[in-house]
C-alpha cells in the first residue's frame, strides 16, 4: 500500500489521486508536478487532468476504454506508476512567474484597513508583507481563471466577510482565510479586498484564456493610481 498517495474512484469514468487534506505548499507542489508528468506521458485515452490543493482528478474515454473489461485494473496501474515515477525525483519544468501590479487600499482595496486592524499593523506594512511574498497558484476555481494562492503570511490572515459584496470589481485582490486571490471578473464575493490590479486574468479571446496556470507563481508589486511603483 502506498502511504504517500491515495487512489480513488471518481464516478463512472475518473480517478482522483490524493496526496494529503491540507492546503500545504509542499503537498501542492507534489501535485503538481505529478500533473506534469501525467501531461508529458499523456495517452490518448486521458480526457483531462484537473490539479486542485491536494488531490489530482483525471477523467478518461470510456469509448476507448470500456470494451476491455480490465480497463479499471490497466489505468489505475498506469497512474500509479507515473505517480510513483513524479514521487521518485521526476524533474518538472521552472514554474512561470507572473509580477501583477497592484493599487493598494482606497478604493481599490475597501477592506485594506480592516485588514490591518484585525493583523495589529498599519496599513503600509500590510501592503509589504502581501508584496514581500512569492505565492504559488495552488488551483483554478469559483470563477473562470479565479487562482487560489498559497504563500499568504501567516499575520495577513484574515477571515471573509460574513456577509459577501454583491459586486466586486474585476481584478480586485482579496484575502480570504489562509489564501489571496484575484477576482478575474465583477461579480458576487466575500473576500477582504486590499487591492486591485490591471491585469486581466481571464480573455475568451486569448489562448489559453486564463492568465494563470495551476503551479504557476504570482509576485505583487504596489503601484500607485497611475501604476508607478511605490518606492
Amino acid at each position: 500500500m502506498n502511504t504517500r498517495f491515495a487512489l480513488e474512484p471518481l464516478g463512472e469514468d475518473a480517478f482522483l489521486l490524493r496526496f494529503g487534506s491540507r492546503i500545504d505548499a509542499a503537498t501542492n507542489a507534489r501535485v503538481h508536478e505529478c500533473a506534469g508528468v501525467l501531461e508529458q506521458h499523456r495517452p490518448s485515452w486521458l480526457i483531462e487532468i484537473v490539479p486542485a490543493f491536494a488531490t489530482l482528478a483525471v477523467q478518461v474515454d470510456l469509448s476507448q476504454l470500456a470494451h476491455d473489461e480490465t480497463w479499471r485494473e490497466r489505468v489505475q496501474a498506469w497512474l500509479l506508476a507515473h505517480a510513483e515515477g513524479e514521487l521518485s525525483g521526476a524533474t518538472s519544468a521552472p514554474a512561470t512567474v507572473h509580477t501583477l501590479p497592484v493599487r493598494y487600499g482606497g478604493e481599490f482595496g475597501p477592506d485594506l484597513d480592516a485588514v490591518a486592524r484585525h493583523a495589529g499593523l498599519g496599513p503600509e506594512e500590510v501592503i509589504r508583507r502581501h508584496c514581500a511574498a512569492r505565492y504559488q497558484v495552488g488551483m483554478l476555481g469559483f470563477a473562470a481563471g479565479f487562482p487560489y494562492l498559497i504563500g499568504l503570511h501567516e499575520s495577513l490572515i484574515t477571515p471573509r466577510h460574513a456577509t459577501p459584496r454583491t459586486e466586486v470589481m474585476a481584478g480586485s485582490v482579496g484575502i480570504g482565510g489562509e489564501q489571496t486571490g484575484i477576482y478575474p471578473r465583477t461579480g458576487p464575493g466575500g473576500w477582504q479586498i486590499i487591492g486591485r490590479t490591471d491585469a486581466r486574468l481571464f480573455d475568451v479571446q486569448r489562448e489559453p484564456p486564463a492568465l494563470l496556470a495551476a503551479g504557476d507563481v504570482v509576485v505583487f508589486r504596489a503601484v500607485d493610481e497611475y501604476g508607478k511603483p511605490l518606492a
